[in-house]
């Protein structure tokens, strides 16, 4: 009789832009595909006993989680080289366990090739477009701009446009990241305003 092999986990840490964030990154897949979670205090965490867990060391500010990654945002008062071995082995043998990383995912509207549904597996997503405008936005941020931000351990979503401005919310590591601003301007500002001439300006939105 065949057995099946469990295929053993990998966990590597990858720094990020952001010197307080950590990006682990896992050789399967965390979250399903398109989702988002992000935590900023323990009792934000109902639904995903993975982050309730990380939360209970006492040097973790923040949890941040997409496809086959969690982003760790750290206190100052701690340097990486002292607690990253320990959370590296920690995120392994939980998922190693076959223990849950999310059970439970808000519901919100998303956008689907112009049509409006439920999509229950995500989290936090763009906000619905409501015009022509706003779809080329979502999908420039979606193609071009949304993998780049999750190599870095983030995540950016769509808030909304309003006279040439458009607002997006960052999270993850490029929460509070000190080269965010530059990102924000020199990057996505400037494809976003050469993609779609209406767009004018691009600004974030405080998590």
């Amino acid at each position: 009789m065949d057995t099946l092999v469990k295929k053993p986990i990998i966990i590597y840490a990858e720094s990020t832009p952001n010197p307080s964030s950590m990006k682990f990154v896992a050789n399967q897949l965390l979250v399903n595909d398109g989702a988002t979670a992000q935590y900023l205090m323990k009792t934000e965490t109902k639904g995903s006993p993975l982050a309730a867990q990380l939360f209970e060391f006492p040097f973790v500010k923040a949890v941040f989680m997409a496809a086959n990654f969690v982003t760790i945002t750290k206190i100052d008062a701690i340097q990486w080289e002292e607690v990253t071995l320990e959370l590296r082995d920690f995120i392994r043998i939980y998922i190693s366990e076959g223990k849950p990383v999310i059970t439970e995912l808000q519901k919100t509207e998303v956008a689907i090739d112009n049509t409006f549904t439920e999509k229950k597996e995500v989290f936090t997503e763009h906000a619905a477009p409501t015009t022509e405008i706003e779809v080329k936005i979502v999908e420039a941020l979606e193609q071009y701009i949304r993998p780049a931000v999750e190599s870095d351990g983030g995540s950016i979503t769509f808030k909304n446009f309003v006279d040439g401005r458009v607002t997006v919310q960052l999270r993850g590591a490029c929460s509070g990241c000190p080269s965010s601003t530059i990102t924000l301007k020199a990057g996505i500002e400037g494809l976003l305003k050469r993609m779609i001439p209406e767009v004018t300006e691009v600004v974030s939105e405080a998590v």
